[in-house]
């Protein structure tokens, strides 16, 4: 069993880990390039750009996540993908200007700002990632729709606080009935070694503010290629349930109940 002190020292680890690799750079007078150790879906660290504007700072990521989905073959102009985009960043309390992503920060709430910073470019980085160029559909969209084929009760987009303080957005939670607890639903489109510990950190710093019993399903998609066993195993071992999508028949039962 995992105990106290452990996930203590995981979250140690984690705000030590980000300290350490996240590196400051001067552009000019006014502007510094934050380069953080998250990637993106091409491996890339991401990075974004801080002002000073009087008694506040402005972050910017200067278009980069939605320019670069658009030349990636994933324009934003479907209702559905808007709407998701939409409500994505409203979740971090991050607004568009154009194409870039904006958010305003004082020096009070600077480290949780850009906590949520971050985690809205990687959100709309995974929401809209393609498993391939020819394929329409979003990952999130298809566990939506299993999940409303299978009579399934959810909702969508929620956001907890953990224990850290931090916000963290979950893809769907379905509430506690009669014979199930709490399930909470995160859609993994592109499972790697990052991606899985990334939610692993978010359900370690959230699971104690929620019901002792609730469970994290991470469905990981396996549409184009196989997914690493050692991700499925970081997963179990931490207590969140990996279902593979191919295999997601497995788990209507405990999520319809």
């Amino acid at each position: 069993m995992i105990m106290i002190n452990d996930i203590q020292k995981l979250l140690d680890d984690y705000t030590r880990w980000l300290r350490d690799k996240t590196v400051l750079r001067e552009v000019d007078s006014e502007w510094v390039q934050v380069t953080t150790p998250h990637l993106d879906r091409h491996n890339d660290c991401l990075q974004f750009y801080v002002r000073r504007e009087g008694s506040e700072y402005l972050l910017t990521d200067d278009g980069y996540i939605i320019n670069d989905l658009i030349s990636s073959g994933c324009p934003l102009d479907s209702p559905k993908r808007q709407e998701l985009l939409r409500t994505t960043l409203a979740g971090f309390g991050v607004q568009t200007d154009g194409e870039q992503l904006l958010m305003r920060a004082t020096p009070e709430n600077f480290s949780l700002k850009k906590h949520n910073f971050i985690q809205a470019m990687l959100a709309v980085n995974d929401l809209f990632y393609l498993a391939s160029p020819y394929v329409a559909s979003l990952f999130y969209e298809n566990v939506a729709q299993w999940l409303d084929l299978s009579d399934i009760r959810y909702t969508p987009k929620v956001k907890f606080t953990g224990k850290s303080g931090y916000d963290h957005m979950f893809d769907f939670v379905i509430p506690r009935s009669r014979q199930q607890p709490e399930r909470i639903v995160q859609a993994i489109s592109n499972p790697k070694k990052d991606s899985a510990e990334a939610l692993v950190f978010k359900w370690l710093d959230t699971k104690e503010t929620r019901a002792p019993e609730s469970r994290l399903y991470a469905f990981l998609n396996d549409s184009t290629s196989a997914v690493s066993p050692s991700v499925v195993d970081a997963l179990r071992n931490y207590d969140l349930q990996p279902v593979l999508w191919s295999q997601r028949e497995q788990a209507r039962e405990a999520l319809a109940a």
